[in-house]
């Protein structure tokens, strides 16, 4: 945020808040890539509209410990906030705890993996609750490299950073003047384009074969 108000100044819109000025959507701590940011209020509305009724489609991509089985599928699990010693964080929903838990579903597909160990994968989620992509890999089984919230008892491959290695890519939404599509891109985080480069990944092969 810092960053984004020294690059604007007091173009932004006041929407969100002091500490948030223009940003429409979230992105959870670490996770790096596309955010979207109105500068008129006006604009803002309509891209809030836009998130709350689903017209967004947001791609995500991961590293995960381990590969998913099967290679693509849905995550449908509900989400409680919950605490513990890695702060907050969520959890899956318990019987009895409907009242409180937010409904939670997310698209998955392996891309490419490295044998057994590190699965490249594409997130596509439906809802947007908070931590819920590290939350739905964690309950597959499969934590988000270098996830100190969620990632159990993993222990990182030699030479991989421990930094968390998911990344909006991709994000589109309807113009807000009512014409065309706005769909744009995010290059990788360093961390991240070394991982990749280190077990070979590419991420141009990726997009071009629809991982995005």
């Amino acid at each position: 945020v810092n960053a984004l108000i020294a690059h604007c100044g007091d173009s932004l819109s006041g929407v969100g808040g002091e500490r948030r000025p223009g940003i429409v959507h979230r992105l959870d701590r670490d996770t790096s890539g596309v955010l979207v940011v109105a500068k008129r209020r006006a604009v803002a509305a309509k891209l809030g509209r836009a998130f709350q009724t689903r017209s967004v489609r947001k791609i995500y991509w991961a590293l995960l410990h381990g590969v998913p089985r099967p290679p693509q599928g849905k995550v449908e699990a509900a989400l409680v906030k919950a605490s513990g010693p890695e702060g907050d964080r969520v959890r899956k929903a318990r019987a009895g705890e409907q009242d409180v838990a937010q409904s939670a579903v997310t698209h998955y597909a392996v891309v490419d993996r490295a044998g057994q160990q590190v699965a490249f994968v594409s997130l596509k989620p439906v809802t947007g609750r908070q931590h819920q992509l590290r939350a739905h890999m964690a309950i597959l089984g499969h934590p988000i490299l270098g996830d100190e919230k969620y990632h159990g008892d993993k222990d990182l491959p030699e030479g991989i950073p421990n930094k968390l290695h998911l990344h909006a890519r991709r994000i589109s939404f309807p113009h807000p003047s009512g014409e065309g599509v706005v769909d744009v891109t995010a290059p990788l985080p360093e961390h991240m384009a070394r991982t990749f480069a280190d077990f070979g990944f590419e991420a141009r092969e990726a997009d071009a074969a629809g991982a995005d």
